[in-house]
């Protein structure tokens, strides 16, 4: 073990370190709105123009399309500009598919997820072009847009009436 200063074990020894136990509660659980599901024919739709890994943005972004497919919405997720590089296959290292550290591949699984559930996810080309991805690397079942469709698709979701949550990082 490390040798400790006097001033280093007095500072250790001030409060008792884990203060509580795991399973400890420190937040309450009391829900305050309503468990809302999905009425007929409700659509949910996730504009996402953020980084995989730079930020939650991206991540937490696919949690909430995944839960209002789960509550019977229509869900779909458009990612563009910086975000597109959030569908690519081909994350890992020192090869495709390992992971580099823990939750490296938490938004490939998620989206994987996602799609086998039902959800369609969108993923522009021009994103794609600007930082030099390819195609052919996108996470399968992810459909490529045009880069016109970006405002078009946000028209023909809110037409439906979709409740649209949009992201953006940077």
């Amino acid at each position: 073990m490390t040798e400790l200063s006097e001033l280093e074990q007095q500072s250790l020894d001030e409060i008792p370190h884990p203060s509580l136990p795991d399973g400890s509660n420190i937040y309450g659980s009391t829900k305050v709105f309503p468990d809302y599901k999905a009425e007929n024919g409700e659509t949910y739709f996730t504009l996402v123009h953020g980084i995989a890994h730079e930020s939650s943005v991206s991540f937490v972004a696919i949690l909430q399309a995944t839960r209002a497919l789960r509550k019977g919405f229509e869900s779909a997720i458009y990612f563009y500009g910086p975000g597109s590089l959030n569908c690519l296959a081909t994350r890992g290292f020192p090869t495709t598919g390992n992971s580099a550290f823990p939750g490296e591949h938490n938004i490939n699984n998620s989206l994987k997820t996602f799609i086998a559930e039902g959800g369609k996810v969108f993923c522009c080309r021009f994103g794609l072009s600007l930082h030099g991805a390819r195609e052919e690397d996108l996470i399968e079942g992810v459909i490529p847009t045009h880069p016109l469709d970006v405002q078009d698709a946000l028209i023909h979701y809110a037409r439906k009436g979709a409740i649209i949550n949009s992201t953006y990082m940077f």
